[in-house]
């Protein structure tokens, strides 16, 4: 526990020297907000057309008032507005509007971990502090992308650094999306990295390791009274694949697992489940989570379950056909047919009705690489661009228990924008180019009019 307590001593020294490199960003709180949009200056943003997830289709010709951090109102724009005294306009009448996104699967503290020796790398040799200086760029590119709210689910290996960049944001110390945290996440003893190693050694583990019901219990509570958003339990290991199916050998017993999930929700915090296969997903679902993640195969009878109890799906379907063409290009292959198998389990929790949220698994992939890659397979599996990018909106904010706050661009809700050029409803790609990005009023990228 104090080595625990002096890690997050350090991420937080850490991270006060490190705000010299955005300097120059428009901060909630800073002398910066007057032209930012924040505090009591009101915003004017004509978008030439607005998706904003509550109409049956897209409005043309919008202007969308802002002030205090909220949207105020959003009517038709008339050509001589005449802007009030002290109020800002911003100008996107070529642009297409649409709420802030939403990555329900992210890890802003790793920088990839599918390449050989990446991962090993990560936990052995880079410190805390500068894994936590990369962890407040990831959240940056996050924001760059779009994303102006991220649940990250799991620090690997750096403890409570996740809660640290959270706060840090909140507070305005460093600029990223707002984020929701799970902090260290679960898992059984011989059954997470580091592995392979000589076992006279012990090494970091990226997870917290507990075994039985009540060390359990006690390793929710540790992390709630540090911060956790949310609990992250790892359901199975070592996945393999036949006739079809992904199968795999669960983790913790019914009894460690019901410990989880009801001291979580005991103190009304959520659970997300890592769950690839048959066993670990059913393992899960049986013991009521709240989010499957991953799930490269769910049974029929498991996505009915996840139906009637509400349980939500997290696919993360980039990783798979990524880490999928990094092993054929190093000559060994991955699961076999793993990416076919995961992409007919998405058509079939679409078709049963589950209810599906974007998430990425970005940090699995490099942070250089644009989480908005996914949208693409979401459409060529089977949903609609619409119904990706609502994955990505109203549907990433119920998941989080945000539907009030973001997620669509309404009167009274968080002021979270981004435009991009060209129609995402007709072409889906667009949106892995996001050229303006407004969290709660503050502008953080704007296009380039060169």
């Amino acid at each position: 526990m104090k080595f625990i307590l002096l890690a997050r001593l350090c991420c937080l020294l850490m991270l006060s020297a490190f705000l010299a490199a955005f300097s120059n960003v428009a901060i909630a709180g800073s002398p910066g907000d007057a032209q930012s949009g924040k505090g009591d200056t009101v915003t004017y943003v004509r978008c030439g057309t607005l998706i904003d997830e509550v109409s049956d289709a897209p409005r043309q010709n919008v202007m969308v008032e802002i002030a205090g951090g909220k949207f105020r109102s959003i009517t038709n724009y008339t050509a001589g507005f005449a802007l009030p005294a002290g109020a800002r306009f911003i100008d996107l009448g070529e642009e297409t509007c649409l709420p802030g996104l939403v990555d329900s699967h992210t890890h802003i503290l790793l920088q990839g971990d599918q390449k050989e020796g990446q991962y090993d790398e990560q936990i052995l040799k880079w410190s805390l502090p500068y894994r936590t200086i990369l962890g407040t760029r990831s959240a940056r590119r996050a924001l760059d992308y779009g994303f102006t709210t991220i649940r990250d689910v799991e620090t690997e290996g750096t403890y409570y650094a996740d809660v640290s960049i959270r706060d840090a944001i909140k507070q305005g110390v460093i600029p990223g999306p707002r984020m929701v945290v799970v902090t260290r996440a679960l898992n059984v003893t011989g059954a997470y990295a580091i592995e392979g190693y000589d076992p006279a050694w012990t090494f970091p583990h990226g997870v917290q390791v507990v075994d039985g019901p009540i060390e359990c219990r006690k390793a929710v509570r540790e992390q709630i009274a540090n911060g956790a958003d949310w609990i992250k339990v790892y359901a199975d290991q070592r996945v393999s694949t036949g006739n079809g199916v992904v199968h795999s050998i669960p983790t913790f017993t019914t009894e460690e697992f019901h410990a989880i999930v009801d001291e979580a929700h005991r103190e009304n915090h959520k659970v997300a489940a890592h769950a690839m296969g048959l066993e670990g997903v059913h393992n899960a679902v049986e013991a009521g989570v709240d989010s499957i993640e991953h799930g490269a195969y769910i049974s029929d009878d498991d996505l009915k379950t996840m139906v009637a109890h509400g349980i939500w799906y997290v696919p993360t379907l980039y990783i798979f056909v990524y880490a999928d063409e990094i092993h054929q290009a190093g000559g060994f292959p991955g699961w076999e047919g793993g990416v076919e198998i995961h992409a007919e389990t998405f058509r079939r929790a679409l078709k049963a009705g589950v209810k599906i949220a974007f998430g990425t698994d970005v940090g699995g992939f490099e942070w250089t690489l644009n989480p908005a890659n996914e949208f693409p397979l979401m459409v060529q599996y089977g949903m609609t661009p619409a119904q990706a990018l609502r994955a990505a909106t109203v549907s990433g904010a119920e998941l989080l228990d945000m539907k009030n706050q973001i997620g669509s661009v309404e009167p009274g809700k968080l002021a979270d924008l981004d435009a991009v050029s060209g129609n995402p409803l007709s072409d889906v790609k667009v949106l892995e180019n996001v050229n303006f990005v407004m969290k709660e009023g503050v502008v953080y990228k704007q296009p380039d009019k060169r």
